[in-house]
C-alpha cells in the first residue's frame, strides 16, 4: 500500500501497462498469439490500445515467439518492446523480463498494470477502473468477474521485487497474489468485460 503523503491522481507516478506478448500458442498448432487477427490487425495491437485507452503510460510489450515477425507486422510505435528469450518456460518468465525492464526504463511509474494478449473482450473499462483503484490508494488491485480474481493486475511499484522472486511457470503472479489476498482490492469488472482466453482453435471465435 501508498505509504505517507501521496497525489489523488496517481500515487508518486504513472501506471505503466505491461502486455504478456510472448506466447507461441502450441495448442493453436503454433500460431503466435500476439499476431492473430483482430478487426483485420494484429491482436497485440489491439491489447496495447485497451492499455493506452485504459490510462497507462509507458506501455510496454513483452515479445517472445516471432518476435521479429511481431516487430514487423505490427504498428507498434511509442511501445517499448523488450524480448523474452525464455518464453518457452512460460509466463512468469515473461512477467519476470518485463518487470525487469520497466524497473530500469520507468523510474516514474507508481505501479504495473499486467494485461495478457489472448484476453480480447477486457477492454480500456476494465483497465481504468484498476487505475482508479490504484488513486484511491490500493498497492495490490485485481479484476475480478462475478468475484473470481482474473486479469488484468494491478502491482505497486514495492512490490516487484516479490512478484519476480515467486513468478515461475505459467503461475505468473499467482503465488504471490495468493500470499498477499488480505491487501488484494478486487475490482468487480464482469459488467463490461469477460476473461476469456485463446488457447485453442475452438476459441478463436472470440476474435469476432
Amino acid at each position: 500500500m501508498a505509504h505517507g503523503t501521496h497525489d489523488t491522481t496517481v500515487p508518486g507516478g504513472s501506471v505503466a501497462g505491461l502486455l504478456l506478448a510472448a506466447g507461441g500458442g502450441r495448442r493453436l498448432g503454433g500460431r503466435p498469439k500476439a499476431l492473430l487477427t483482430h478487426r483485420g490487425r494484429p491482436l497485440v495491437e489491439h491489447a496495447v490500445r485497451v492499455l493506452r485507452t485504459g490510462g497507462c503510460d509507458p506501455v510496454q510489450v513483452v515479445l517472445g515467439a516471432a518476435a521479429a515477425e511481431v516487430r514487423a507486422r505490427a504498428e507498434l510505435t511509442g511501445c517499448r518492446l523488450v524480448e523474452n528469450q525464455g518464453w518457452p518456460s512460460g509466463m512468469g518468465s515473461s512477467l519476470r523480463t518485463g518487470l525487469a525492464a520497466l524497473d530500469t526504463a520507468a523510474p516514474e511509474a507508481s505501479a504495473a498494470l499486467v494485461l495478457l494478449v489472448d484476453q480480447p473482450r477486457i477492454g480500456a473499462e476494465a483497465v481504468a477502473r484498476l487505475l482508479d483503484a490504484h488513486r484511491r490508494g490500493a498497492g495490490l488491485a485485481a479484476a475480478c468477474y462475478d468475484g473470481e480474481r482474473g486479469h488484468p493486475v494491478l502491482i505497486a511499484r514495492a512490490h516487484w521485487p516479490e512478484v519476480a522472486a515467486s513468478a515461475a511457470g505459467d503461475r505468473g503472479a499467482r503465488a504471490f497474489l495468493q500470499t498477499h489476498r488480505g491487501e488484494l482490492t478486487l475490482v468487480e469488472c464482469a459488467d463490461i468485460a469477460t476473461p476469456d482466453d485463446i488457447d485453442t482453435p475452438e476459441d478463436l471465435t472470440l476474435l469476432e
